[in-house]
């Protein structure tokens, strides 16, 4: 397993953070062996049938150094009204690249080694616990060489009115380097916040990333949760997030995945109390032989709780995308209300898609439902586009927007959505106008 070679390295061991702490070393000695036991998933593992590890196989890769951190960088993505904003480089945090200045006092966010240093015991009392001892090979190896990560904590009562930002950059190296962060989120009681999280990929560099982050929405508090994740073709992209959502509290999700040689994002929520509410959508579009993963487990555990995930996608050349989507409503969890959609657009007669929508319902006063439907283009629609005069490229591309606005709709911050559709627009083929474009040139 050529991920692994160097976990045993007694100086890349000592190097990581929170190397003399007991209790974090005992955690990772826990991992390691859970790893051991584990192995890399295999398709033979139903919940990795559709998507098997390759580059793990295939490439060697080293632990980060801090001069893998310190590469020169040219441009960082964000969505322009940030509170606060942290940046990583190659797993490694960027002080000058971030800007803490105007965060409000009692709210810790930073980088997990700061908060080691900072505050080990809360660290402490965080770590595992929404996500346990996974007996999960990803989350196993990421406890095992936890090496950079952010914390979250925005205590009671507290309402940020503008976004978190955190930026992860990979690339940029002249060797595969891997890299695994942990994150912790804190949203204490009847507090909101928001976070978006880039995952950005620059120049040829191969790189390995296999984050797991942790969330706690307590009673009454509202997180919206943000991703986009624009890996390079050279990268591996493997997330994993617990969150556990408590009463009349609700998380916000969505992902946008438009990048990566292989990416497999996977999400398990808990609706721990009466009126937890989870929303658990995004939206991928791959090209190439690129593959995209999303995974996701809604636990619904106690009566009047309610859920609502939407999945679209659009795969094109050689492309391959997994949704595997479950809902789970413990005995007893009456008046439970889960909905989960999927809908993939094929652009190419190569390009595939595997869908796996469950539901697994153990009370009998419950509404749920789940559909999942796969295609091409409504030639009807895009005949009546040309017929009005507009191209065929930028007719298809209207379309294509069109498809997926269904998605976007579920973001509830309106310039998180507009900065998302900004990103969909620009993946779309260069050649063509934009719509406005086409307008002023007609």
């Amino acid at each position: 397993m050529s991920v692994i070679p160097f976990m045993t390295d007694v100086d890349a061991a000592r190097s990581l953070p929170g190397a003399d702490i007991p209790w974090l070393q005992e955690r990772r000695a826990s991992g390691l062996s859970r790893f051991d036991a584990l192995g890399v998933p295999t398709p033979k593992l139903e919940s990795w049938k559709y998507t098997r590890l390759r580059p793990l196989d295939d490439t060697q890769y080293v632990p980060v150094s801090d001069a893998d951190g310190q590469v020169e960088v040219s441009q960082i993505p964000g969505i322009g009204n940030a509170l606060a904003r942290l940046v990583f480089v190659n797993g490694r945090l960027r002080e000058d690249l971030s800007d803490l200045s105007e965060l409000p006092n009692g709210v810790r966010f930073g980088s997990i080694d700061t908060a080691l240093n900072a505050d080990a015991d809360w660290v402490q009392e965080q770590l595992g616990k929404v996500a346990g001892d996974a007996d999960e090979a990803m989350v196993s190896l990421n406890e095992a060489m936890l090496d950079s990560g952010f914390v979250l904590h925005v205590p009671k009562g507290v309402v940020l009115t503008r976004p978190l930002e955190v930026v992860y950059i990979g690339g940029l190296t002249d060797r595969a380097v891997a890299y695994f962060p942990r994150n912790l989120i804190v949203i204490d009681e009847g507090a909101q916040a928001t976070l978006v999280k880039h995952h950005d990929g620059r120049g040829v560099g191969g790189y390995f990333a296999n984050a797991v982050t942790e969330v706690t929405v307590s009673a009454g508090a509202f997180f919206k949760h943000y991703k986009v994740q624009a890996e390079s073709i050279y990268a591996t992209h493997v997330t994993t997030l617990y969150a556990d959502v408590a009463r009349d509290a609700t998380y916000e999700s969505f992902a946008l995945s438009i990048g990566g040689l292989l990416s497999r994002s996977e999400i398990k929520v808990k609706l721990s109390g009466q009126g937890a509410h989870a929303a658990i959508n995004g939206a991928y579009l791959m090209r190439g032989k690129e593959h995209c993963d999303n995974t996701s487990l809604v636990d619904m555990l106690v009566p009047n709780t309610t859920c609502k995930q939407v999945y679209k996608g659009v795969l094109d050349d050689e492309s391959r995308a997994v949704f595997q989507g479950k809902i789970h409503v413990a005995k007893d969890a009456q008046k439970a209300d889960g909905r989960m959609l999927s809908k993939t657009l094929l652009l190419s007669n190569n390009a595939e898609i595997d869908i796996k929508p469950e539901l697994e319902i153990y009370a009998d006063d419950v509404q749920c439902a789940h559909g999942a439907t796969s295609g091409q283009l409504d030639h009807t629609a895009l005949f009546y586009l040309r017929s009005r005069g507009i191209p065929e490229a930028l007719a298809r591309n209207m379309l294509v927007q069109s498809f997926l606005g269904d998605a976007l709709e579920e973001i509830s911050d309106e310039t998180v959505r507009s900065v998302l559709l900004d990103r969909i627009v620009r993946w779309l083929p260069a050649h063509c106008f934009l719509a406005e474009e086409w307008k002023e040139t007609a």
